[in-house]
């Protein structure tokens, strides 16, 4: 990213940030991924540089900070690990959720030890059977007397079992987003217990589980919001999820075009650096530039949803989808570039390649980016 671009104190952050992700997750992020290895310990660490309640207000414990800083941390963690900053932008976004949606109480009960990344989040949206439809969900709340039992199924779920927290929509009422609300629900309540740790192409240094909920029963005061508002909880949400997934997937490839770079340097062919040969430059020409973009696009949206622009939602959701694309082109490239060294574990291109290509399907896969976008495009018509 280009300093002359950041504030002074936006720089100071990324400098901070980028000495975390160099000293703490770039040397280890292949051991982690080859041995599906979820380091809780470095997220502590993170949490300690006030990366765990990125964008929780200060009296909540949280470091305050805007959107358009987010992105900034996430992409400079990614260039360490995509696997494990795609796991910090969902915890901060489900910490987000309840400083913002929640009361004094919840705020006081939950973020402080989520902000310390002493207990960790996962979010609750998607089932089995309701993917990108999210307003079709099953899983159901029933209200009895000061309780509520949910019962159902989510699926895909990061951190899961690890986390201690998970922000669950629940259908509450009829069909329809309006029938959907948000709880909080805790790992030692009785009724909830995780799938196995799903077999993945990549974000090996995470666990992903099913949440199963059979009936767990839940006092009225882990309801967040109200009755009803859960899926604009949900929306809400995963706008600044977007954000940082998309932050993540320029940050992996950053690392990728990086790492290309120093390859072709070091390689000779027919007597002359790889580097020097034009049609390579052209290459990496055309990443660097449609990296530059992608950044852009995000820091638009970024500020857009710090704003409150009416229009935040679409973009994004357009940064998002380009994002995520471009991320995940540029690494694939990056890896054509390694030659056969690229497809070799130990240099790690291959790793950022099967990391970011989830990116085009979590947060809302990029066709239903294009949905959102369009809908926006075209509602006055």
């Amino acid at each position: 990213m280009t300093s002359t671009l950041l504030t002074e104190d936006q720089q100071a952050l990324v400098e901070t940030t980028l000495d975390f992700a160099q000293d703490h997750l770039a040397p280890h992020a292949l051991d982690w991924d080859r041995d599906k290895h979820f380091p809780v310990d470095v997220l502590r660490k993170a949490a300690g540089l006030g990366l765990g309640g990125v964008y929780v207000r200060e009296e909540s414990g949280g470091s305050g900070l805007t959107r358009a800083d987010g992105v900034l941390v996430f992409e400079t963690l990614a260039s360490g690990c995509p696997s494990i900053a795609g796991y910090l932008s969902i915890h901060n976004m489900v910490a987000w959720m309840i400083d913002h949606y929640g009361d004094d109480a919840q705020r006081d009960r939950w973020l402080p030890r989520l902000c310390a990344m002493d207990d960790l989040a996962s979010y609750c949206l998607t089932e089995p059977g309701a993917g990108s439809d999210a307003a079709a969900l099953r899983t159901r709340a029933v209200r009895e007397g000061d309780d509520y039992v949910l019962t159902g199924v989510k699926q895909f779920i990061s951190g899961a079992g690890a986390s201690q927290l998970y922000v669950v929509m629940a259908r509450t009422g009829g069909d329809g987003p309006d029938g959907v609300s948000a709880f909080v629900v805790d790992k030692d309540d009785p009724g909830l217990s995780f799938g196995p740790d799903e077999r993945k192409m990549g974000w090996n240094a995470q666990p992903t589980r099913q949440v199963v909920l059979d009936g767990v029963r839940l006092p009225a005061d882990r309801l967040l919001g109200r009755e009803g508002h859960g899926f604009r909880i949900a929306m809400n949400g995963l706008n600044g999820g977007r954000l940082g997934i998309a932050a993540c997937s320029l940050g992996g490839a950053r690392s990728a075009l990086s790492s290309s770079l120093t390859h072709l340097a070091d390689r000779e062919a027919f007597g002359r650096r790889l580097l020097d040969a034009q049609a390579l430059r052209f290459r990496l020409a055309d990443m660097a530039t449609e990296l530059a973009a992608a950044r852009a696009l995000v820091q638009q949206a970024a500020q857009a949803l710090d704003r409150g622009d009416p229009q935040a939602p679409q973009l994004c959701a357009m940064a998002k989808r380009f994002a995520t694309d471009t991320g995940y082109s540029v690494a694939d490239r990056a890896l054509q570039l390694h030659g056969g060294y690229g497809y070799l574990s130990d240099y790690g291109v291959e790793k950022i390649v099967r990391d970011l290509r989830v990116h085009q399907i979590l947060e809302g896969t990029n066709e239903i980016m294009r949905v959102i976008v369009a809908r926006g495009l075209t509602e006055a018509f």
